[in-house]
């Protein structure tokens, strides 16, 4: 079917729902040195499945997380807790062969019944709920891949059925069921996790992002007030930092929207994702009284520049279009890590990594994702054999060569395109038109400088030049922040780190 749409733009708090129907953390930052058997960057869900599984193993973790617990990457999933990923299967077995997709889907179901034996074991609050979970064919021109993906996977030995029964408000051709996968409450999840892990010799630090990392015999994790010592560590930040840019060129980040929608009625047991594009995933949700539809889609490469407002308003009209929803009450937006070829990254930071290990590339579906790969580098670490490991290997050979490209080909700061220097009297005039939030980027001096002027007139001056690998940062008006194109990290109007790989600040400039 073909896609709804609206002329309004969207409505609601720019914030996720989990974000703000969730409790606040109130770990400490790290002071001083630590020193502790596992070092663990990233309170996301990789970074505390790890720490928890490990800490049960009888090791002693630090997590460090930069923000609070759940404000990265897993507080702005949509929920879902599936081992069913849209058309994954048939995509996998053409790239890889039925074996390795036979893999990836028995780790990721073993993922959704670890987190739920985790619910039930550590008695996490989180709204855990069973559902079945569809990919749905929304014309008959995508229900013959439909079909062959149902197929597939029942051979593969997962919970698959095709299905013409689809308990979606409008309808559709057909769909994959796979039966007894769940959704979660993200942040409440992560939290549990966090609470779990800290005490009895572990720890969980927040507000303290890691700057630093020193392979070797004794692993030494620097912050901006505190060092940890451990003998291993994983980086669990997404996008990682500390292997100079190989995976990031290996794992480009792709960016998704979505908006919550006020709904009548009880939350459907089932969550859904189309195979048709425009792609749309769907969950509904219940939270205090209120019954919310999570809308999601409108992906695209973080480097592509787009009208956020557009991706919002085309999500706001088919929630309200194809499910009768109300107003949005919220919308959000994320960037994934997303594989060249359809794995993640499990294992050495690098090729001669020792003791640092990392998980990346979790393909937008991070829950489950995000929790296999924490089970391998558990027993990895323990020295215990895990059957998913090699598929999943950091260290394995891409699909696609060539791919470091993909960073040096990447906009630079520099010199403006003509040639010609731009003067401070221009420079002042440019500056002094800007109003209320208005942004610009001047090249001048040799330097290239990003202004903003906030609504109340003030202005703020950084560097336009990311401090990760040099790309000039561009402004994302929905959220105000500063994105780099090239890998994804982001910062407010002050130049502050809100998602790496970047581990510095953009440097204030001066103001005309």
């Amino acid at each position: 079917m073909a896609d709804a749409t609206t002329t309004g733009s969207a409505q609601g708090a720019p914030l996720s729902l989990w974000l703000a129907s969730a409790g606040t953390t109130r770990f400490p930052d790290l002071r001083g040195t630590v020193e502790v058997d596992v070092a663990v960057i990233g309170g996301g869900v990789a970074g505390l499945t790890a720490a928890l599984a490990l800490k049960g193993s009888g090791r002693s973790v630090a997590v460090l997380e930069a923000a609070r617990i759940g404000t990265g990457v897993t507080g702005h999933t949509t929920g879902k807790v599936t081992s069913l990923h849209r058309l994954a299967y048939t995509a996998l077995e053409h790239s890889h062969g039925a074996v390795a997709a036979g893999v990836y889907g028995t780790a990721n179901q073993a993922a959704v019944e670890h987190i739920a034996h985790l619910v039930a074991a550590e008695d996490i609050s989180c709204g855990f709920r069973r559902v079945a979970n569809f990919t749905f064919a929304g014309s008959m021109d995508t229900l013959p891949q439909v079909r062959a993906e149902a197929e597939l996977a029942a051979r593969l030995g997962l919970p698959a059925s095709f299905t013409a029964e689809v308990p979606l408000p409008f309808p559709v051709a057909g769909a994959v069921r796979f039966d007894g996968q769940a959704q979660i409450h993200a942040v409440e999840y992560l939290q549990g996790l966090a609470a779990r892990v800290d005490g009895g010799g572990s720890f969980v630090f927040e507000g303290t992002r890691a700057v630093g990392l020193q392979d070797g015999p004794q692993v030494k994790v620097t912050a901006n007030d505190g060092t940890v010592l451990a003998a291993d560590a994983i980086v669990a930040t997404n996008v990682p930092f500390g292997d100079h840019g190989r995976l990031e060129a290996l794992c480009p980040p792709h960016r998704s929207y979505i908006v919550a929608a006020v709904m009548d009625g009880p939350p459907l047991d089932a969550t859904f994702i189309s195979a048709d594009e425009p792609m749309r995933s769907l969950l509904t949700v219940r939270l205090n009284g209120v019954t919310y539809l999570l809308a999601g889609g409108e992906g695209h490469p973080a480097a592509e520049h787009v009208d956020p407002a557009q991706r919002y308003a085309s999500l706001t009209g088919y929630a309200q279009s194809r499910f009768g929803a109300g107003p949005v009450a919220y919308r959000w937006s994320t960037q994934d890590a997303v594989p060249r070829d359809g794995l993640p990254y499990v294992g050495p930071l690098a090729p001669d990594s020792r003791h640092a290990f990392v998980i990346t590339g979790l393909r937008k579906w991070g829950l489950t994702n995000g929790t296999a790969a924490a089970l391998m580098l558990t027993d990895l670490l323990n020295g215990t054999p895990n059957e998913w490991a090699p598929l999943f290997g950091s260290n394995r050979a891409p699909l696609h060569p060539g791919t470091r490209a993909a960073v040096d080909g990447q906009p630079k700061a520099g010199a403006r395109p003509d040639g010609q220097e731009t003067g401070p009297d221009d420079v002042a005039r440019q500056v002094a038109d800007l109003g209320p939030g208005a942004v610009k980027v001047i090249d001048a001096a040799g330097t290239s400088t990003a202004y903003y002027r906030g609504q109340a007139g003030e202005l703020h001056a950084v560097s336009a030049t990311c401090t990760h690998l040099g790309c000039t940062v561009g402004f994302n008006r929905e959220d105000s922040t500063w994105d780099c194109p090239c890998h994804g990290s982001r910062f407010t109007v002050d130049g502050a780190v809100i998602q790496g790989p970047a581990t510095e600040d953009l440097p204030p400039r001066p103001t005309p």
